[in-house]
C-alpha cells in the first residue's frame, strides 16, 4: 500500500484497516498526532486528507490511498499558525496542540476571515484538559484580523501561565 504524506509517498506493508493513526506512529515514526480517545470525540490525532481536517485514530488506511496526508510535522516551524500558537503561548501540556493546530489550519485555509462562531464550530470536537480555549482563540483573532470577542467566561490565572476557565461550547 501507498500512501502521500507530508508530500513524500510512503510504501507500507499494513492491514488496510489499520488506523491511520497508528500507520503514521508506528511505522512511519510521525509522533504529532496523538493517541487520545480512539472514537473521534478528543481531536488530539487530527491530520488533513487533501486539505480537510480529519481523525485519524478512526480511518483505515486504505480508504487514504488517493489521499495527500499532512501532519503537523509536515507544516513547518514557519507556518503562521504555529507561530501564532506560540506568541500566544496557546500550549501547556501541548498534548492536543497538534490536533488543534490542524483544525485551524484547514479552518483557515477553507476560511480566511473566519468569525469567532466559525472558531468554536470548528475546534468544538477538541478536548484540551489545560483549558488553552482562551489563547486558542487569541491566535485566531490575530489569524484572522479580529478583535477578540467577549467570551461568555471568565479567565483568570492563578499563577503565571495557568489559565482556568473558557471552553468552545
Amino acid at each position: 500500500m501507498k500512501l502521500k504524506v507530508n508530500g513524500i509517498e510512503v510504501s507500507l506493508t499494513i492491514d488496510p484497516e489499520t488506523p491511520l493513526l497508528w500507520a503514521l506512529r508506528d511505522e512511519m515514526g510521525l509522533k504529532g498526532a496523538r493517541f487520545g480517545c480512539g472514537m473521534a470525540q478528543c481531536g488530539a490525532c487530527t491530520v488533513h486528507a487533501d486539505g480537510i481536517a480529519i481523525r485519524s485514530c478512526v480511518i483505515p488506511v486504505g480508504q487514504l490511498q488517493d489521499k495527500a496526508i499532512t501532519t503537523v510535522e509536515g507544516l513547518g516551524a514557519d507556518h503562521p499558525v504555529i507561530k501564532a500558537w506560540l506568541k500566544h503561548k496557546v500550549a501547556q501540556c501541548g498534548y492536543c496542540q497538534p490536533g488543534q493546530i490542524m483544525t485551524a489550519c484547514a479552518l483557515l485555509k477553507a476560511k480566511a476571515d473566519a468569525s469567532p462562531e466559525d472558531w468554536d464550530v470548528a475546534m468544538g470536537g477538541h478536548l484540551c484538559r489545560c483549558g488553552t480555549y482562551p489563547r486558542i482563540k487569541k491566535a485566531l483573532a490575530e489569524l484572522t484580523g479580529r478583535e477578540q470577542s467577549h467570551s461568555n467566561h471568565q479567565e483568570t490565572s492563578d499563577q503565571e501561565g495557568v489559565i482556568h476557565g473558557g471552553s468552545y461550547e
